[in-house]
């Protein structure tokens, strides 16, 4: 399926995506970003346990994809194969939003 261009996003649903990374339930203390990448927008944030970079780092906490079709992918990185893996698909974004801000089995915020 064909994405829509990142950059195409409106500023509302940038916005809605900064929000709710904000009210996450796991490592508050960190201040992730989310910024445009060539596959969609792309969630980081300082490396909060060490267990996938020892040094503190940034580490990429997800990916998400807005299709043309309307519904968005929700990706989370296997940080031991350096490779994206599909989480989950959605018809609205708030609905995606969700498993990223709770997080109880810590596949985003690790």
């Amino acid at each position: 399926m064909a994405t829509i261009a990142p950059e195409q996003l409106s500023v509302f649903e940038r916005k809605q995506i900064e929000r709710a990374i904000g009210k996450r339930k796991r490592y508050k203390y960190v201040r992730p970003t989310v910024r445009v990448v060539p596959e969609g927008l792309l969630v980081e944030s300082p490396c909060c346990s060490r267990r996938i970079d020892p040094a503190g780092g940034t580490v990429d906490i997800a990916l998400l994809q807005h299709l043309h079709s309307g519904e968005w992918r929700l990706y989370r990185k296997d940080h031991s194969t350096a490779e994206w893996k599909l989480h989950s698909l959605h018809k609205r974004l708030v609905d995606l939003l969700e498993p990223l801000k709770d997080d109880r089995e810590r596949i985003f915020w690790q």
